[in-house]
């Protein structure tokens, strides 16, 4: 299924520990490789996403990493659907979807196989002026499965 995302990461010094999502790797369960972004005196890496299969697994990756500081580690992930970038951040050695003000993950049943990958939901800003917002689908009732 085509459905575009971005993904960044800011991580001050941790070149070592990003250098191994810079490769390619066909063990992983996502596709492609991130690119540091250029000139950053923090130090940023960014990988965009054409299909929803290709990116499963990010977020374990990225967890798995040596980081030297990982409660400085932030990662902003964009869905075509969303309003705006989520962040996500470590909390208690995982990476966590941190609540931003004014906004709302909205997440659609889970669906009735697994023969489709997770999907994240899509992030709405609850101020934007939307004439209306989705229902809320209760957490129980949502796919467990982590989409990213």
């Amino acid at each position: 299924m085509s459905r575009m995302a971005q993904v960044l990461v800011l991580a001050r010094y941790e070149d070592e520990a990003m250098e191994p999502l810079t490769r390619d790797d066909e063990t992983r369960t996502w596709r492609g490789r991130f690119e540091q972004i250029p000139d950053w005196f923090v130090g940023g890496w960014y990988i965009e996403f054409f299909r929803v299969a290709q990116r499963t697994g990010i977020l374990k990756d990225l967890e798995a990493l040596p980081w030297k500081q990982p409660e400085c580690v932030q990662v902003m992930l964009h869905d075509e659907d969303d309003d705006c970038f989520g962040l996500w951040m470590f909390r208690d050695g995982a990476l966590a979807e941190v609540d931003i003000p004014a906004t709302q993950r909205f997440h659609a049943p889970a669906p009735a196989t697994q023969e489709y990958p997770p999907d994240p939901g899509s992030l709405w800003r609850t101020d934007a002026g939307h004439t209306w917002l989705p229902e809320q689908t209760p957490e129980h009732l949502r796919d467990p499965r982590p989409a990213w």
